[in-house]
């Protein structure tokens, strides 16, 4: 694209009189990405951006963090996860509470450091959580292929996979007032732009692959713009995404994981969203079946938040009992969570 094209675009934009346009994206980069270009702040007041349950950590249940801490307390079990995960308050507390309370947590910033810790300990368990979208996991199928090879037995996971397709038709069924999404990039890279076909027919609402660029991200919403009250698929990021997908990190995660029923923070349970361990494989599992509980902390927004019922400062704690220093919603713990850009931005 071209600095004449981009000015047009960015000229059309701010300029447009038109019907309102809702527009969503649910992926958790693409609302740090909006946020940290600016874009919201060049955009008519006609045109809205909602931030959609696109961050894995924020749509994690509470169940799944309370049966995590309870494993980080059993003798000989060691948890292993990601940054954002371990500030994440289940039904009482984190895993970060946990550790401080003498529970064995610790923090790993690659699925394969497991494979590593496994083997350097093979006395000793540990459990993996496994959190994530289309996008980690093939990486998580990888873990298991490897401990399969190198037949390693003390390392299990405890896995809340999700799928996009299903939670993008629960948010439009249940009143999200969508006009367009900006499909996640990265989901697409391994699933293909195809999988947004069927439901973009069904729905009767645009759908446009994105990559995370300030430049390709407003070229999407234009195109978005346009294509309202229409059906149709478009792919912008046709560097990383095209309409098959990975095909063999489909071939990999069909190998060991097969869909299921899953829960949703804020949504319930919302059929066919998720991934489990094929019963072949469950060996590796650390118990993920029937997590399904959700205990929201009192007076947080994040429920509504994650489907665009509301803005993140229009939650009652937002920016008050409620800041990334001390966060009591989900949604404000990760960097790719809502609350988390808008407070950092001063969005509005």
């Amino acid at each position: 694209m071209t600095a004449t094209n981009l000015e047009t675009i960015v000229k059309a934009l701010k300029e447009y009189d038109g019907d309102e346009v809702r527009i969503m994206e649910v992926c958790g980069t693409h609302t740090a990405a909006i946020s940290e270009n600016g874009i919201p702040s060049i955009l008519s007041p006609k045109i809205k951006l909602i931030s959609g349950p696109g961050c894995p950590v924020c749509v994690t249940v509470t169940a799944v963090i309370d049966k995590l801490v309870e494993l980080s307390k059993q003798d000989n079990t060691t948890v292993l996860t990601f940054g954002d995960l371990i500030r994440v308050k289940g039904t009482d507390k984190s895993l970060a509470d946990a550790k401080a309370e003498g529970a064995s947590v610790k923090m790993v910033y690659s699925p394969m450091e497991t494979i590593k810790l496994a083997k350097e300990h093979p006395d000793h368990t540990f459990v993996f959580a496994a959190i994530g979208f289309e996008t980690t996991t093939p990486v998580y199928a990888m873990v298991i292929e490897e401990a399969m090879r190198e037949n390693i037995k003390n390392l299990k996971l405890l896995t809340s996979l999700k799928t996009m397709p299903e939670v993008i038709r629960w948010v439009v069924n249940n009143g999200g007032g969508v006009d367009g999404f900006i499909a996640p990039g990265h989901v697409a890279a391994v699933t293909g732009s195809n999988i947004f076909k069927q439901l973009s027919d069904e729905l009767n609402i645009p759908f446009v692959v994105s990559g995370f660029e300030g430049g390709q991200l407003l070229m999407t919403i234009y195109a978005l713009v346009s294509m309202k009250g229409k059906s149709g698929i478009r792919n912008l990021y046709k560097s990383v995404v095209t309409n098959e997908g990975n095909l063999k990190a489909k071939e990999l995660v069909n190998k060991y994981f097969e869909p299921s029923d899953s829960s949703w923070r804020g949504m319930g349970k919302i059929k066919g969203s998720g991934m489990v361990l094929r019963e072949k494989y469950r060996e590796f599992d650390a118990g993920s079946i029937g997590l399904d509980e959700d205990h929201m902390p009192k007076g947080c927004s994040c429920a509504s938040v994650l489907v665009g019922k509301v803005k993140p400062y229009e939650c009652p704690l937002f920016g008050k009992n409620c800041t990334p220093d001390n966060a009591h919603g989900a949604c404000m713990v990760s960097t790719e969570g809502s609350c988390y850009n808008y407070f950092v931005s001063g969005r509005r």
